[in-house]
């Protein structure tokens, strides 16, 4: 089966520091095949045996802390999972006009449902958001960097872990 991991927080502003190659030959070690690997900030393409998505999450996170020496949350998803998010965007007619940059935040687990209303708190943001089973969808209109649905925010909010990736990358990994 085909899996995509999303690694949180590595190579950003010189922390964590993970060579590409290096990610993929660890990958392979744990007898992955066909690993690939997309820009630096740790989106990994690979083929296993059919397993949990926890599962996998907790074995290339302990693999990375022998590796690597440090502690990397990892986030899984199948390529179905991937196609899903794809298709069930809710912001299409938001993003047709090119002023708004779409993310989708990967959560380790769904959210309880009281706490989905969490995220309401922050209303006077131009920003939106849109919960669906383990994945928030933000639509930024100054810029990811500038929202306020940061990834600590998120999992401040909503009690689980988080990783974000922008729409260009989220699609780009499919073609992998």
């Amino acid at each position: 089966m085909k899996y995509l991991a999303f690694l949180r927080g590595i190579n950003v502003t010189g922390y964590k520091i993970v060579k590409m190659e290096a990610l993929r030959k660890m990958f392979e070690f744990l007898g992955y095949e066909n690993v690939k690997t997309y820009i630096q900030s740790g989106n990994v393409s690979f083929e296993a045996a059919k397993s949990k998505d926890e599962t996998l999450s907790k074995k290339i996170a302990v693999e990375i802390r022998k590796t690597f020496g440090f502690d990397v949350p990892v986030i899984i998803r199948t390529v179905p999972e991937i196609e899903s998010i794809i298709k069930n965007n809710p912001f299409k007619k938001q993003m047709a006009d090119g002023n708004a940059r779409l993310h989708v935040t990967f959560l380790s687990a769904a959210p309880e449902s009281k706490l989905k209303t969490s995220l309401n708190d922050h209303k006077e943001s131009k920003d939106l958001f849109h919960v669906k089973d383990k994945v928030v969808y933000i639509l930024c209109y100054k810029g990811y960097s500038d929202s306020v649905f940061s990834n600590s925010f998120i999992e401040k909010k909503l009690g689980v872990g988080a990783t974000t990736r922008n729409w260009a990358t989220i699609n780009k990994m499919l073609t992998l």
